[in-house]
């Protein structure tokens, strides 16, 4: 098996001795994609922009994928915008409550049963993007305004692909077929955990189903990276509150053999994961190296029945070509 050097030497080789007319295309890299896409099994969707050049590349552009976790990014940037506009504080204290303690919540659930306990909205923020805590992720979504706010803000940022319409606890819930939850998603773990047990087999496959093809809480490829790179250009955010987001984004525990997992060690990666079902997903932004700028990588992953390390490979070599097409082909080189 080829190992990365030597992945990477020879496609270092082949881009610096064929014509500029035919390996150094963009088409080429978007057929690379296609080819690396079926890896993953199910549909793939990318979309790559090189910030500096504004060079890019797409595959399935506009088809609507589930984001799963990955929809944290832009409840983010809601949150923040609040903050920016002085209607909420990054240290406000937030009281945990059992209600607020939802399934996929590591930190929180193991940490913080007992009532009483506070965090600050940026400690929330953190637990939020840093591991994906999903009670963090609902607390923070509460105080961004709720899943419309989020939405609304994306369209006022010109993003009209990309919508978010629940907390964790009830998107979770309508993939497995929980019914009878609390519009705003407010349940206590125990009850969940009740409610999931006396879901049939039968119901949870069709739930399943279903949820392929609800498009609540979906995104486009290009939306996103629509999203990603108005956060770098600190297009709608402070600056203050663009550094935190990215600083966070890129001490991500969550996803290292995803977007990052065929790259060279130490190299930069802002990114967020998402996991449901038959969908993987991660999406960020990448760092080259050399002063050769910056690329926005979105991958999506979604109706895939392979195993979820396939699917992440799939993303890692999806990832790795695009890191050694921007890196080693120069702006300014006819496509």
């Amino acid at each position: 098996m080829m190992t990365v050097r030597a992945y990477t030497i020879v496609i270092c080789w082949l881009l610096c001795m064929a014509p500029a007319s035919a390996a150094q295309s963009l088409p080429q890299l978007e057929r690379e994609i296609a080819r690396l896409s079926s890896i993953g099994g199910g549909m793939v969707g990318v979309a790559a922009l090189h910030l500096e050049s504004g060079r890019s590349v797409v595959f399935n552009p506009d088809a609507r994928f589930p984001m799963a976790s990955s929809y944290k990014v832009p409840i983010a940037v809601q949150l923040l915008t609040r903050v920016d506009r002085g209607e909420a504080r990054l240290d406000s204290m937030i009281e945990v409550r059992p209600e607020d303690i939802h399934p996929g919540s590591g930190t929180l659930s193991q940490l913080f049963q007992v009532p009483g306990v506070a965090l600050s909205l940026r400690n929330l923020l953190e637990l939020m993007l840093l591991i994906s805590d999903n009670s963090a992720t609902d607390m923070v979504m509460r105080a961004a305004g709720g899943p419309a706010a989020v939405t609304t803000r994306m369209r006022e940022l010109g993003i009209d692909d990309l919508r978010v319409d629940r907390p964790t606890s009830l998107l979770i819930a309508d993939f497995m077929g929980v019914a009878g939850l609390p519009p705003d998603g407010a349940v206590t773990i125990e009850t969940f955990r009740q409610r999931s047990a006396s879901v049939s087999s039968e119901s949870r496959a069709a739930a399943a189903r279903a949820f392929a093809t609800d498009p609540r809480d979906t995104s486009t490829p290009a939306a996103m990276a629509a999203l990603l790179e108005a956060v770098w250009r600190g297009e709608g955010l402070s600056a203050e509150s663009r550094t935190l987001l990215l600083d966070i984004m890129l001490r991500s525990t969550t996803g290292a053999a995803r977007l990052k997992g065929m790259l060279p060690p130490n190299v930069l990666v802002h990114h967020k994961t998402g996991t449901i079902g038959a969908t993987t997903n991660d999406v960020g932004i990448i760092a080259l190296p050399e002063g050769a700028g910056h690329v926005v990588s979105v991958v999506f992953v979604k109706d895939s029945t392979r195993p979820v390390e396939e699917r992440e490979r799939a993303i890692a070599q999806i990832a790795r070509s695009i890191y050694d097409y921007f890196l080693f082909v120069p702006a300014g080189i006819p496509h």
